[in-house]
């Protein structure tokens, strides 16, 4: 340490300061900006008025009363207009809902901000801010400020205004949790089974139509949905959304298989989801020379010989593969459902059911 640095340590110390530092090559310009201060404070006219005072207090209660009303509203209008199969009974429950919680929300937020620009102290305080725990001294006197603030903002005072916030508060809540049951049914064990079954056969998408082993050679591509999925059925696109599946045959010396999974395949002829374990794209483009599958979405792609490893992308998991089989005739068959949860996670997905 310099002398000069000692001199400036020496002298903070002597000085009270928390911390003094040689300026350096710092340059000190001498036309810096004057702090302009604080404006002169303006007089609203409740400050001067006891007529406008009552006025405002009034137009608050009134604005709180209105979120009372329109959070009322809200839970009134999801039971009296309730969602249907017919589009106008959704359009009627947003609209109305909406316009309620609206209500509910403006009517707080207005209320709040007109309470503090009107009777509420707005005179502009300038104080140095210290780095440094206050004293205890200070810190007493800080409680009685608030208890100051309290009392200056009518908060304890106007007891109108401060039941009808409490209500507000207290309405304004009940819409949201009302619509979490539009969430709809737990899934219970839904997202873990999809429509194959021991014995299902692999049918051509869209149109069901069965399919041979035979009529795969290498390099082609089907994509396949379960046998008995009907598009009349109430649930079809959901049903469907998590049983697709891409059906590739490659030659059967590339394929690196795994003890468990060996008989899982037939002469090279391998099924995977379709559902990417990203987001749950479908992955639905395949390279025949690197035997690369590519979700078009955000670019995962998945190695199809190497149990459909995540080798590139944002995916985490390979994606899961129907067991298979060849019966008498020469159709392909689901061995089983997918023994784990197709497409992407989800909270307890590592939980077994």
């Amino acid at each position: 340490m310099s002398e000069q640095s000692k001199e400036v340590a020496k002298s903070s110390h002597t000085s009270g300061a928390e911390h003094v530092y040689d300026g350096g090559l710092n340059v000190v310009h001498q036309d810096a900006v004057k702090d302009p201060g604080i404006e002169p404070h303006r007089v609203r006219m409740t400050d001067k008025s006891k007529k406008h005072e009552k006025a405002a207090v009034r137009q608050v209660v009134l604005l709180f009363t209105l979120s009372m009303l329109g959070s009322a509203f809200a839970l009134y209008a999801y039971f009296a207009f309730p969602l249907s199969a017919d589009l106008i009974t959704v359009r009627n429950n947003t609209l109305f809902l909406g316009v309620g919680i609206t209500l509910g929300l403006l009517g707080i937020g207005i209320g709040a901000v007109h309470w503090a620009k009107t009777l509420m102290p707005d005179n502009e305080v300038a104080e140095d801010r210290h780095p440094i725990r206050s004293s205890e001294d200070k810190r007493a006197a800080a409680i009685e400020i608030i208890n100051l603030a309290n009392q200056e903002s009518g908060f304890s005072r106007r007891k109108l205004i401060r039941r009808t916030l409490y209500g507000a508060l207290a309405l304004f809540p009940l819409p949201g949790i009302i619509i979490f049951a539009d969430l709809g049914p737990n899934p219970g064990d839904k997202l873990r089974h999809t429509a194959w079954k021991p014995g299902t056969r692999l049918t051509q998408d869209p149109f069901g139509t069965p399919i041979k082993a035979s009529e795969l050679t290498e390099g082609s591509v089907f994509h396949v949905i379960p046998e008995g999925l009907n598009p009349d059925q109430e649930d079809y696109l959901e049903q469907k959304s998590k049983a697709a599946v891409l059906l590739v045959r490659v030659d059967p010396q590339i394929l690196k298989e795994s003890p468990e999974k060996k008989d899982w395949s037939y002469q090279g002829i391998v099924a995977y989801s379709k559902i990417c374990t990203h987001v749950g794209c479908p992955v639905a483009l395949y390279e025949q020379v690197t035997h690369h599958l590519l979700c078009p979405c955000h670019q995962s792609t998945f190695d199809l010989v190497d149990g459909c490893k995540v080798i590139f992308g944002p995916a985490s998991r390979p994606l899961p593969q129907l067991p298979i089989y060849v019966d008498e005739q020469g159709y392909l068959r689901a061995q089983s459902d997918f023994l784990e949860p197709v497409g992407p996670s989800f909270w307890d997905r590592s939980v077994k059911a």
